[in-house]
């Protein structure tokens, strides 16, 4: 479980690092990942296609 502390009243930071804690925990990725159930099929066939992409601006960049 997350926690944070309020010091002097500060609600606003106080919740700007709880969002920054919980992003990095990688909750919300997992919470969209489990959202829908993707065949084992689909799921492979995205990933191909994010390595094809990610190869490909890797290949541009250099």
């Amino acid at each position: 479980m997350t926690k944070v502390v309020v010091q002097n009243g500060n609600i606003d930071s106080a919740l700007k690092k709880f969002k920054i804690k919980v992003a990095k925990s990688g909750v919300p990725s997992e919470i969209k990942k489990r959202k829908c159930y993707d065949k084992p099929g689909v799921r492979k066939r995205e990933a191909k296609k994010e390595m094809i992409r990610n190869s490909r601006k890797r290949k541009r960049n250099d």
